[in-house]
């Protein structure tokens, strides 16, 4: 069992996207030309969470978004947030940040319907989360002249760190009166 879990060790290790159970299988099969059942596998994973969990270990393995990926603790969050801070120039703009939570929680859904809700053209911040893929043009809308809809993307999952978009945070319910300004008019 041990050279099992080395291998769903290095598989998880080398991805850059959360590894599935099913391509954990396909690989092990195929490279050593057997059928590993799949309670096998997760075992081997299971072991493979413990031994990370303990507090020897910066790193544990984190299941997210259908599959297995090393994640840092959270201990740690700030010194990497630090780094990548120092390292990263691509920042998501206030637009693009309020065109993609548009996206996050109205998907699927149209250019059109997100510049009703925000109430300015959002071209430029569409383009902008397709190219960092963070969304991801989902088919056409059946409304007339059947515009593109987006939702979405897997590494949208991966960046937030979600399993899926239930875990999304869930928006506060608005009452009107406080979303009123000015008096009523009566």
């Amino acid at each position: 069992m041990e050279f099992l879990t080395q291998h769903i060790e290095a598989l998880i290790f080398t991805t850059e996207h959360p590894i599935t159970l099913t391509e954990i299988k396909s690989v092990l099969d195929a490279t050593f030309d057997t059928d590993f059942a799949e309670g096998d596998i997760l075992r081997g994973v299971e072991e493979l969470k413990n031994r990370y969990a303990e507090s020897a270990f910066s790193f544990n393995i984190v299941e997210i978004s259908g599959g297995y990926q090393f994640l840092t603790k959270g201990a740690y969050h700030s010194s990497v947030g630090t780094f990548l801070k120092q390292t990263t120039r691509k920042r998501l703009s206030q637009a693009a940040l309020e065109t993609l939570s548009i996206i996050a929680y109205k998907q699927p859904i149209s250019k059109t319907e997100i510049e009703q809700i925000r109430g300015v053209s959002c071209d430029y911040a569409v383009q902008k989360l397709l190219e960092k893929e963070l969304i991801a043009i989902q088919g056409r809308s059946e409304a007339p002249g059947r515009p593109l809809v987006y939702g979405t993307s897997e590494k949208f999952m991966n960046y937030f760190g979600i399993k899926s978009l239930k875990d999304l945070p869930k928006p506060k319910d608005f009452k009107e009166v406080e979303n009123t300004i000015g008096e009523e008019v009566g």
